[in-house]
């Protein structure tokens, strides 16, 4: 059951053709979505400009941060306000990547997010409410 107020046709029909533990990522503009996923997904691209809008991330090298990135206490903020008692999961970058490239990715949503590590793999589960 789908309970939300997203109107784009493609991601609608990608979600209410779902099954339980179907994967949903949410990618930044840097993920390689092409090559980094599902071999039953399907990307989609909203064509956002940049700015408009987990992936472990690297402590060192040049991709390196100090910090968790902004994006995560955002979507901590959204998960909060949703109601939900859920926390963010971590996975190290290719291990994130493993992750995503199974049979129950079903759809890649790629956004044009300039924040590095702003990726967020999302399980279809059953409602309990």
């Amino acid at each position: 059951m789908l309970k939300h107020t997203l109107i784009h046709p493609q991601i609608n029909a990608i979600l209410g053709a779902a099954g339980h533990h179907s994967t949903v990522l949410i990618a930044d503009g840097n993920y390689p979505a092409s090559s980094k996923r599902g071999p039953n997904a399907q990307v989609i691209s909203l064509n956002l400009s940049p700015g408009i809008h987990t992936m472990q991330y690297e402590t060192t090298g040049p991709y390196a941060l100090t910090a968790d990135p902004p994006a995560w206490d955002q979507y901590r903020a959204a998960i909060k306000a949703a109601g939900l008692k859920l926390a963010l999961e971590p996975i190290e970058k290719w291990k994130f990547y493993d992750a995503v490239a199974t049979p129950d990715h079903v759809l890649t949503v790629q956004t044009a997010d300039q924040q590095r590590y702003a990726n967020v793999l999302l399980h279809i589960g059953v409602r309990m409410d």
